[in-house]
């Protein structure tokens, strides 16, 4: 998928002309928070796991990582990152642009609370230079979440 697939994917929600594009990377939290221009936590990471030989995405803020023991307490296993061409077949995005939006059926969405400090969060939007600005509200409208979760810690303060 694409950029052209979450644009017109946003456009049901009238989100599609947030959407940015770089003439930078922007595939990792550090290079999309400076080429935002906000801080890291702000950038809206989509970390995709194997869970019962299903995709899960939790959405969480960009200074975040998975808390092994919050995360196997909820899901009741241990944190299993699809591998990089998985992301591709069973999300629909490639890594570097993965996010909510567009992505194939079955993918069970969660947001994770580390990104409910921020007014306004950046996920990506379908490739590795693009991101969208959305509030808390606007991304539980537009990004099929099943519901809220705390399964995050903060990562070393220096990302």
């Amino acid at each position: 998928m694409s950029v052209d697939t979450v644009r017109t994917y946003l456009s049901q929600y009238d989100f599609a002309d947030r959407i940015l594009e770089f003439d930078v990377s922007s595939a990792t939290v550090e290079l999309a928070a400076e080429a935002v221009g906000c801080e890291p936590g702000m950038i809206a990471k989509s970390l995709t796991f194997l869970v019962d030989d299903k995709a899960v995405m939790i959405v969480a803020a960009g200074d975040m990582k998975i808390d092994n023991a919050k995360y196997k307490a909820f899901f009741h296993t241990k944190a299993k990152m699809l591998t990089p061409d998985q992301v591709v077949d069973m999300i629909g995005h490639a890594v570097g642009g993965v996010c909510p939006f567009a992505v194939k059926e079955g993918v069970s969405v969660y947001l994770d609370e580390s990104l409910k400090r921020f007014e306004t969060v950046y996920p990506a939007a379908g490739s590795s230079n693009s991101a969208v600005r959305l509030s808390i509200a606007d991304l539980e409208q537009c990004s099929g979440y099943l519901q809220w979760i705390d399964v995050c810690k903060l990562t070393d303060p220096q990302i």
